[in-house]
């Protein structure tokens, strides 16, 4: 039961990349609970999948999400948003409750912490590492 319901919210999880209404991270969050309470080998596919499972881990660690997923998150967001607010929904009520949803999402997206990977050492070509050995 736990891998069914873990698969169904990978699927929503990948639908809500495409679906601003639709959250992502609460989604494959709750596919890593699942699959690593039923089977290691959906546990371990999703947690080393390219698309999504450095961010699952980085966001389950505490080390947030980097500044460019970030960008890119509240740009469609707001351009689906404001789309679907000026034309596809006519109801103001509607349109103030996506307002509202806009607003909570882009607070949530700015006050987490933003990931900065560590700069990795430049190695140095052989002829530099070695001179200094001579001085």
């Amino acid at each position: 039961m736990l891998i069914v319901i873990g698969t169904i919210c990978v699927i929503l999880g990948i639908a809500g990349i495409f679906l601003p209404l639709l959250p992502t991270t609460p989604f494959l969050l709750l596919a890593a609970f699942c699959y690593s309470r039923s089977s290691a080998r959906f546990y371990h596919w999703l947690i080393t999948n390219r698309w999504f499972g450095e961010y699952i881990r980085n966001y389950r660690e505490g080390r947030g999400m980097p500044l460019k997923q970030k960008v890119i998150a509240l740009s469609l967001l707001w351009l689906t948003m404001s789309y679907s607010i000026w034309f596809v929904v006519s109801q103001w009520w509607v349109q103030l409750i996506l307002l509202g949803i806009a607003v909570s999402v882009t607070i949530h997206l700015v006050r987490m912490k933003t990931f900065r990977p560590e700069p990795q050492e430049a190695e140095l070509p052989a002829e530099y590492s070695s001179s200094k050995e001579a001085d």
